[in-house]
């Protein structure tokens, strides 16, 4: 009986030993093999390298200290380094207005050619033009005073052809006058002769003298004139000139 006794406890032994190494392989085996068990347990933790100190040191930051500021070139405004630059101040707006006294004068000799002109209607009429040759706008003011020959007075203006606004003239454009010579042959006029010389006068804004005049030239037979003569106040176009 002894020999059956020690057998039935080697058996038990066995038994239990082969059932304590399973439960040990089942602790450690996760489904990719046994680690050890030990080391799990220990999280893992990198050390920062010599001289980090946990700072950031990734590409982009300018100091390193993580704070956002730097030493870097300018801020888009034309400053550098921190220097604070100097705005200039903005321009007055501009109101599109001009000084009209700068931007126009007065048309007289100095600033206009004159010529005159035969027309065949009206008949014994003629045509002046004014043509600015100044680099400014010009006005024309009333009505040309007329010079033929050696004469001491002006003539008379036809008050019916004032036009609404006082005639302006800007650089290379022309106005006109007409001029009516004489009474023609039914005998209106009186003191009639023939003239080869003209000079023409201009008025000023607020007088009858507008500087120096011009002299036009008359055609080489010269200008019947008489005692009726007149002429028309400035006009913007050839055909209201010779109206009257």
């Amino acid at each position: 009986m002894a020999a059956p006794a020690r057998s039935r406890v080697r058996l038990l032994t066995a038994a239990a030993t082969v059932a304590l190494a399973a439960l040990s392989l089942t602790a450690c085996d996760n489904g990719d093999g046994v680690r050890d068990e030990g080391a799990s347990r220990q999280p893992s933790k990198s050390a920062p390298a010599d001289g980090d100190n946990g700072k950031d040191t990734s590409a982009g930051s300018t100091t390193g200290d993580r704070t956002g500021s730097g030493t870097g070139a300018g801020s888009g405004d034309g400053t550098a380094n921190g220097a604070t630059a100097t705005k200039p101040k903005p321009r007055p707006a501009s109101t599109g207005r001009t000084n009209p006294t700068a931007s126009r004068v007065t048309c007289n000799g100095s600033t206009v050619k004159v010529t005159a002109q035969s027309v065949s209607r009206p008949v014994n009429h003629m045509l002046l033009t004014v043509t600015n040759t100044g680099s400014k706008r010009c006005d024309l003011y009333g009505y040309p005073a007329v010079r033929f020959g050696e004469a001491q007075s002006v003539p008379p203006v036809i008050e019916d052809s004032q036009p609404q606004a006082v005639v302006s003239l800007p650089p290379g454009q022309s106005a006109y006058a007409g001029v009516a010579l004489s009474g023609g042959d039914d005998g209106g006029g009186s003191n009639g002769r023939t003239e080869k010389t003209l000079e023409v006068f201009f008025q000023g804004r607020n007088t009858n003298d507008g500087g120096p005049g011009a002299k036009a030239a008359l055609p080489a037979k010269g200008a019947y004139i008489d005692d009726s003569l007149k002429v028309t106040y400035w006009q913007q176009s050839m055909s209201d000139a010779l109206t009257w």
